[in-house]
């Protein structure tokens, strides 16, 4: 028969092993933060066993939830992976509420062989403040009309809409950048403005903010695009606590600007104008927005003089290029030659070529183009 001290102490045993109720029937929660333990709820304050965080009160949680800004990112096979992971990355860090669409909820795989579940489809994805256009293998939202009517019908509702890189050709073709100026990933700059000429597509700045609809250069530009809308959003102050936390170096206004460079001038004739039959190694290319050098070293049939005549020949052809001196007038395996930069303005290019002594056919290539003087 058991004791009064037995029960007592079988009592006492079961009260030890359930937790303590919080004072007022309170809940604790996870701070959001979009991971599957935000779900989890606790009868006492401390830290989530799953990860770590501190948790908060339940309503607390529910008024931030509330107040947070929504960020849509549509994705899609061939999706180029910093272009919609760069601004989710960012997004995210500033306190927004991210999540990915796609045409469907199957899974999809980027340009790079990544697998990504996207959280909505476009049949039941919620309306975001803000819209994320990334590019890539764009071809299959270019053609879904599904798709393209999402992005204008939700584009009407948002705050700001951003494309990175070639997701501009989507904006373009849902007709959200007629009559805006913008720009894209700077080796699509030409053909971004010759297939929408209702677009001023220009390639010296690294993001375009026409108020609403903000473009974004290649790749890591997105990056810096989604700093500019954080701080639209949220105040400089959160835009340069975000990069720092990132440990990214973010240039607010003065950035790297790709199509500055003054190699967009060589492109894109200049890596089959010399020898399509010879193999050629890239030594060294470098340069800023007035000058850029190019040294390689080849193989090839042909000799020093008629290397440089085919490449003179292709550059005469694609680029526009013209010779600045006469026959026999420069060394034997060099040239000069004189075009119109992407600036408009006047740039000189020079060639040599130079065998490699005791080593039949291989040879030594210098290219340096520059602003004229």
């Amino acid at each position: 028969m058991k004791t009064l001290l037995d029960v007592l102490g079988s009592l006492l045993l079961v009260l030890a092993l359930v937790p303590l109720a919080s004072a007022g029937g309170k809940h604790y929660v996870c701070p959001p933060c979009g991971m599957p333990c935000d779900a989890d709820v606790f009868d006492a304050p401390g830290a989530c066993p799953k990860c770590g965080a501190a948790l908060i009160d339940e309503d607390e949680a529910k008024a931030q939830l509330a107040a947070r800004k929504t960020v849509g990112i549509l994705i899609f096979n061939g999706v180029q992976i910093i272009d919609y992971t760069g601004p989710y990355e960012i997004f995210q860090s500033a306190g927004f509420d991210v999540y990915t669409v796609a045409e469907t909820k199957d899974p999809i795989t980027t340009v790079a062989g990544m697998t990504v579940v996207p959280k909505y489809a476009l049949a039941d994805a919620p309306q975001p403040d803000i819209l994320v256009v990334p590019g890539g293998s764009i071809n299959g939202p270019m053609d879904s009309a599904a798709t393209l009517k999402w992005v204008k019908e939700t584009a009407a509702k948002t705050r700001f809409t951003m494309s990175v890189c070639n997701g501009a050709f989507i904006l373009a073709k849902a007709g959200l950048l007629d009559g805006l100026t913008a720009t894209t990933t700077h080796g699509l700059i030409t053909q971004l403005r010759a297939e929408y000429p209702k677009t001023k597509v220009v390639y010296d700045q690294r993001f375009v903010d026409n108020g609403k609809i903000v473009t974004a250069g290649g790749l890591t530009a997105g990056i810096d695009t989604a700093l500019h809308v954080v701080s639209k959003t949220l105040g400089r102050g959160t835009a340069q606590r975000t990069a720092l936390g990132e440990e990214y170096d973010w240039h607010e206004k003065n950035g790297f600007v790709r199509g500055l460079l003054a190699d967009a001038n060589l492109l894109p004739w200049i890596d089959t104008s010399i020898d399509g039959t010879g193999t050629w190694d890239l030594i060294r290319t470098e340069g800023g927005t007035d000058r850029w050098d190019v040294e390689a070293r080849g193989t090839s049939k042909l000799s020093a003089a008629e290397l440089v005549d085919r490449f003179g020949k292709s550059c005469t052809t694609e680029g526009g290029w013209k010779a600045a001196t006469s026959a026999g007038s420069t060394p034997a395996g060099s040239g000069r030659w004189t075009f119109s930069g992407r600036d408009g303005k006047p740039w000189t290019g020079t060639l040599r070529v130079e065998a490699i002594d005791g080593t039949a056919g291989t040879y030594n290539l210098k290219l340096t183009i520059a602003r004229a003087s």
